[in-house]
């Protein structure tokens, strides 16, 4: 365990440390914003990639065994966290690009009046779906610690966005949500979002590739059979 837990601490700095707003806005300063951006997300993505390897080379301590219907829920769940990342990846929200993304048209806003926070509602699916068929003590933490830094880190954001909107704050909530499916009702917020179906469409083919690509790159067959 103790290389999964060096991996653990690894992300567990890298994502909260730098994140701070004074350390980054410090970073930012001294390395340019496109820059730094790049560079702290190939991070990222390299300890994520290392907490997850190191999971699987993790002992093997069971918790709940893995029952077939088990593989079942992330089936069911990664379709929907492709289509947030398609659809929501795109939108104009502060607490999706931080306070400089471009101001939101609250009569116009898009798919966050269904979500403005997509990303992190995709990293709560993925995350939470897969503790059901990896009942292993270091899956657990990993997946776990994951769901709960998605889930916490939405009301941090909205807080740092109404901060940083000031006075606009008011419109910006009332036009967005942290997650409601009202606006998934309405043919005149279709019509204002044509795209978001083509988007739809694309993200099921690429679930199905990652489907298909899964046991090659994790070594494990996501097929509940």
């Amino acid at each position: 365990m103790t290389g999964f837990a060096a991996a653990y601490a690894a992300f567990l700095l890298t994502h909260f440390v730098p994140t701070r707003p004074a350390i980054r806005e410090r970073l930012v300063g001294a390395m340019g914003r496109r820059a730094w951006f790049s560079l702290y997300g190939l991070i990222s993505l390299a300890v994520t990639a290392w907490v997850i390897w190191a999971a699987g080379r993790a002992p093997y301590v069971e918790l709940w065994p893995q029952l077939p219907w088990t593989r079942w829920v992330p089936n069911v769940a990664l379709p929907l966290a492709t289509a947030l990342a398609f659809c929501g990846l795109p939108g104009r929200t502060v607490t999706l690009g931080g306070p400089r993304q471009p101001r939101l048209d609250p009569s116009r806003p898009g798919f966050a009046a269904v979500t403005r926070h997509p990303l992190l509602w995709v990293l709560a699916l993925w995350s939470g779906a897969h503790l059901f068929p990896n009942g292993d003590l270091a899956h657990v933490l990993l997946f776990g610690g994951f769901l709960l830094m998605a889930l916490a880190a939405m009301p941090a954001f909205d807080a740092r966005a109404a901060r940083a909107l000031g006075l606009e704050s008011p419109a910006y909530f009332a036009a967005t949500a942290t997650l409601s499916l009202r606006p998934l009702g309405s043919p005149g917020w279709w019509r204002a979002n044509a795209t978001l179906g083509r988007r739809f469409v694309l993200s099921l083919g690429v679930w199905l590739l990652l489907l298909v690509l899964h046991p090659h790159v994790i070594g494990v067959s996501p097929l509940p059979l």
